[in-house]
Parts: C-alpha cells; sequence; structure tokens
C-alpha cells in the first residue's frame, strides 16, 4: 500500500467536508449531545456523534474501494470482498466540546495495514477552526501543508502539558501537575497529541486507561513523523488494539523529556 499515491489525503479531506456540513446545525445545540444509543465501544453515542459517523462512512463508500472500518459507534463494518486496508475512525473527537460549543473537536482518521500493524497516513483536522494535520508514513508531519516539528523544551519547569489523570490513576499523575510549569486539559485527545506534534504543547499524558485506538491511531504517527515519542505509561511501546474496545493509557512527548515524565509517573 503506497499512501503517497492513493489519494488518502483527498479523502480524508472529502470526508473532513461531509462532517463539517453533517454537524453544521448541531453543534452548539441541546440536540447535539442528546443520546441515541451505546456504540460499539461501550460508550453512549449522542446525535452529533452518529450524524459524523454517517457522513464518513458514506464518502467511504463511494470511495469504491474494498476497506475495513474501525469506529467508535459502529465497531467493525467491511466494505467489498477484499478489504486493502483498514481505516480506523474517530468521526468527532470531543462531542462535549462540540456540543456546547467550545472550539477544539476533530475528525481523527488513520490508514493502516488489516491488523493495525502499520498505519501509513494519519489525518487530524479541527471542525471548528479547520487547521489540518496530517502524516504520511516516512515523509514528515504537517499543519495546513507546512512541515511541522516538536518543541525543544527539555526542562520539566518549563514544559507546557496536557495531563488526564483525574478520577482513576489521580496519584500516578500528582508529580506532573506538581513539576512542571503549565497544564492544559483540552478535551480531544487527537488534537492534543497533534498540539505535541507542532510544538503547542511539550507532552501529552494520559494514564485513565481510557483511550481506544480510534483516539490515538492518527495523531500517533503525526507525532512520531514531526520527532516526538510515544509510550505506554511504562515507556513500554504502544501497540494498537485492533478493536474498540480495548483501552490504552499513552505517554506523548516531544522525546526530549519523556523518560523525566515516566519517572514521575513511577514516583520517583
Amino acid at each position: 500500500m503506497n499512501s503517497a499515491d492513493s489519494g488518502f489525503l483527498k479523502l480524508c479531506r472529502e470526508a473532513f467536508k461531509a462532517t463539517s456540513d453533517s454537524i453544521a446545525d448541531l453543534r452548539g445545540t441541546d440536540a447535539a449531545g442528546s443520546f441515541v444509543c451505546m456504540g460499539a465501544d461501550g460508550t453512549p453515542t449522542s446525535r452529533i456523534d452518529l450524524a459524523a459517523e454517517n457522513a464518513i462512512v458514506e464518502v467511504l463508500r463511494n470511495d469504491g474501494r474494498s476497506m475495513r472500518i474501525i469506529s467508535e459507534e459502529l465497531g467493525e463494518l467491511i466494505l467489498g470482498d477484499s478489504p486493502e486496508f483498514s481505516i480506523v475512525l474517530d468521526p468527532l473527537d470531543g462531542t462535549y466540546n462540540s456540543s456546547v460549543g467550545i472550539p477544539f473537536y476533530s475528525l481523527s482518521l488513520a490508514v493502516s495495514s488489516y491488523d493495525l500493524s502499520d498505519v501509513r497516513f494519519g489525518y487530524v483536522s479541527n471542525l471548528a477552526s479547520c487547521e489540518e494535520y496530517y502524516a504520511d508514513a516516512g515523509k514528515g508531519a504537517y499543519l495546513n501543508g507546512k512541515k511541522i516539528r516538536t518543541s525543544l523544551n527539555s526542562n520539566l519547569k518549563e514544559l507546557c502539558v496536557s495531563v488526564y489523570g483525574y478520577r482513576q490513576n489521580v496519584a500516578r499523575t500528582r508529580k506532573i501537575y506538581s513539576s512542571v510549569r503549565r497544564v492544559r486539559l483540552l478535551g480531544s485527545v487527537a488534537l492534543e497529541l497533534c498540539y505535541v506534534a507542532s510544538g503547542r504543547l511539550d507532552a501529552l499524558v494520559d494514564v485513565r486507561r481510557a483511550l481506544r485506538v480510534t483516539d490515538v491511531a492518527a495523531g500517533k504517527l503525526i507525532l512520531a513523523e514531526a520527532g516526538g515519542l510515544v509510550t505506554d505509561g511504562y515507556g513500554n511501546s504502544l501497540r494498537l488494539p485492533d478493536n474498540v474496545t480495548a483501552r490504552v493509557e499513552m505517554v506523548a512527548s516531544n522525546g526530549l523529556v519523556h523518560e523525566k515524565l515516566l519517572k514521575l509517573l513511577s514516583g520517583g
């Protein structure tokens, strides 16, 4: 699969437009967050989630290629007889933000080998501001067409970090909160991974064990292509689970502060 020659950026942009159009009248309304059903990932599906997913699936059907789709709401869908690749999809990462009018929510789409062992293309775009991040494996990461790199900050006391450790595993993140300069918690992990990739954040730590493959597949590639590093909460390689029910934890950084953050998580 040669992603550079397969039109995946064009396909992602078509998916973005379809999603944006489908939620235009819902975002920021009471109806947006209304419960529709339980998604395949075990979490509630809202009206705005379902509208976004339906719009993207229609785009993928019209593409005509055989593919496997993994998405939060529908779980798994096979299009055609002999899937050439998998699409890992989060139609709307940041559902609460979109429902109440906080302008930080995104479409996240990754193109991978069938078993998710080899992600070749990642796309994350902010549906509120139209900032577009993407990466083609081995060819760098881009924001609105311009190549991006992670920050060069290596000083803990100067870090700006997104930290998800509330409710579960609060004790593990306490030392990070007290050691870094700034903490931001923005509500769309896919976009926050891209913020680390572009140097807006120095790191992202999420040890709730609540992340799904759909949250991280695209952003993980984008960050890696920008020079960053992604592991689990103990420094091990983060392998993407091949379903939407499995949960993972993650430490993502510019690479320069990774070991320091892992040490803080371990109580050191």
